[in-house]
């Protein structure tokens, strides 16, 4: 199943002997374009406080209920480490989190968390290897799909709206699309575009650049949020923007 980020927030938690509160929002880390945790915030119960759980404790979404089950008491998340959501997150606090939870975790930068532990590369080495001698310890990687909610997306030939939102598999946590507003060039329209189609982001200027062109986005399908993306749709978007990124591959030879 797909769903957007959007549809998700305000989800119930529910852990194995009661309610844990709500979906507030979503990490991801920015290498692989997958879900890492999820905030929720913990209401009266907690006094409010807002609590960061890794999608291997998740079980899959039950949209009839707009409910996720955690395989986790209210003690354990009461006694957990406390990590200031607000502030970027510390790898020595993720790492905390993942020893008092029992979960899996791969020891360095990027990856899917919660699945078999992964070596370091030699890019990620040399980032442990720069943090120890600066004492950098926020992960570098890990974003909030609240804060790049709202960047501004241009194509190779000009901008051409900005990010509202964003699609994810639930079978394995991929950002599979990314969906823009075009209202400022295209009335009304929004479309989805796959991460894999990215140039680069500049994360600190919210801008991310697209290998496509004004003229494929113009031209692709119309985003409708409430309606599902069929594999028909899918298969059209793939074959549309994979030719438009072809052609813009032979004019640069």
């Amino acid at each position: 199943m797909q769903a957007t980020i959007s549809d998700l927030i305000g989800y119930a938690i529910r852990a194995t002997d009661g309610d844990l509160g709500k979906v507030d929002e979503f990490y991801f880390d920015d290498q692989t374009w997958t879900i890492r945790y999820v905030v929720v915030e913990t209401g009266n119960w907690l006094s409010g406080r807002k609590v960061l759980i890794a999608l291997a404790a998740f079980g899959k979404p039950e949209p009839e209920s707009r409910m996720f089950s955690v395989n986790l008491t209210r003690t354990q998340v009461r006694n957990s480490p406390n990590i200031e959501t607000q502030k970027p997150v510390y790898r020595q606090h993720e790492i905390a989190l993942h020893e008092y939870y029992q979960w899996p975790w791969r020891g360095g930068y990027g990856g899917t968390f919660g699945t078999t532990p992964l070596p370091l590369s030699a890019d990620e080495a040399l980032l442990d290897q720069e943090d120890s001698a600066s004492g950098s310890r926020d992960d570098p990687y890990l974003r909030s799909t609240r804060q790049v909610t709202g960047y501004h997306i241009h194509a190779t030939d000009g901008e051409i709206g900005h990010v509202e939102d964003f699609m994810v598999d639930d079978e394995n946590w991929a950002i599979r699309f990314l969906v823009a507003d075009t209202r400022n060039w295209l009335p009304g329209k929004k479309v989805i575009l796959s991460p894999r189609w990215i140039n680069r982001v500049q994360w600190a200027d919210s801008l991310v650049y697209f290998d496509l062109t004004r003229g494929s986005v113009e031209k692709s399908l119309e985003f409708n949020p409430s309606k599902p993306i069929s594999r028909d749709y899918e298969a059209f978007l793939l074959d549309h923007f994979g030719q438009s990124m072809q052609k813009k591959n032979d004019r640069d030879r």
